[in-house]
């Protein structure tokens, strides 16, 4: 039996060994990590990089920068409107995230708790709404913004994100509502409680990690879109990073790459610390969301 026991151990004991892991683990994480971060890195190395090394290839390395310069964020965050782009963007994903969030939670509740004839249809076309393209749907919404009046505001913005927000933030709340024991709920029915108790007191405490995970996903998809913020806003007040950063620093063939890369470096801190706060809920979230 020892000599059993042995010959069984070898072929663990062989992949433990450090040239295995090399080649199975420490490489294959090394290149990911590189191909990850490699264009943050770029990013950065442009945006404080003087102008006369940004194309002077001959006698600059294009992957490291000598003497430092904040001048492109100088110029982005006091001769543009950035500060106001920054600030637009903000409201209009706070808001439309507040919004999907609440109109996901009554969806996603409802299919999955209240049996009634067609929910799982229902939430299957919830989700196949989202793989609808935004570039199929901006246009008979572009029509609805311009007959509501709300054309060139951030209202119009707020109103319209949510129709693709809503759909996958359902379909990710009704897997993790599915993880959550009816049991709860059927003792709290016994006490008298009321659906929306149960909702508020019960199903939403211990779905915290599905929602934050879900407003991380409405968040960054608000703050990252492009095609609705450039159809329905025309002002340059108005405008979100994405589409003023793109609009507003390109000039014809004139390409702005400092303040391009400044204010896209800028634009993706605070998506990078939302994800560094909750990244833990986010983990969470998706595992008990995909389980079933």
């Amino acid at each position: 039996m020892a000599d059993r026991t042995t010959d069984n151990s070898a072929p663990l004991e062989q992949f433990e060994t450090l040239p295995r892991r090399i080649l199975v683990v420490y490489l294959p994480l090394a290149v990911f990590v590189f191909v990850l971060l490699f264009p943050f890195y770029w990013m950065a190395i442009t945006a404080v990089k003087p102008d006369n090394q940004l194309t002077d290839y001959d006698n600059f390395s294009p992957f490291w920068v000598i003497g430092p310069t904040l001048e492109h964020m100088k110029f982005l965050l006091f001769e543009t409107s950035y500060p106001a782009w920054m600030w637009n963007t903000v409201i209009v994903s706070v808001a439309s995230t507040v919004i999907a969030l609440f109109a996901s939670v009554l969806a996603a509740y409802a299919i999955e708790r209240l049996r009634f004839r067609g929910a799982r249809i229902t939430g299957l076309l919830i989700f196949l709404a989202y793989l609808v393209p935004p570039s199929i749907l901006f246009i008979p919404l572009a029509y609805i913004v311009f007959q509501v009046g709300i054309f060139d505001s951030r209202l119009a913005l707020i109103l319209t994100y949510p129709t693709f927000l809503i759909p996958f933030c359902t379909w990710l709340l009704m897997g993790y509502f599915r993880s959550i024991p009816y049991e709860l709920e059927e003792s709290a029915l016994v006490d008298g409680a009321s659906r929306w108790q149960i909702l508020t007191k019960v199903v939403l405490p211990l779905a915290v990690p599905g929602l934050i995970s879900a407003g991380i996903f409405a968040f960054t998809l608000s703050w990252n879109e492009f095609i609705y913020a450039l159809t329905f806003i025309s002002s340059s007040e108005n405008k979100t990073v994405p589409v003023g950063v793109l609009t507003e620093l390109v000039r014809g063939d004139i390409y702005e790459w400092g303040a391009l890369m400044s204010g896209a470096l800028l634009g993706s801190l605070p998506v990078v610390i939302l994800y560094s706060f909750f990244v833990d809920y986010y983990v969470s979230s998706m595992t008990g969301a995909v389980k079933e």
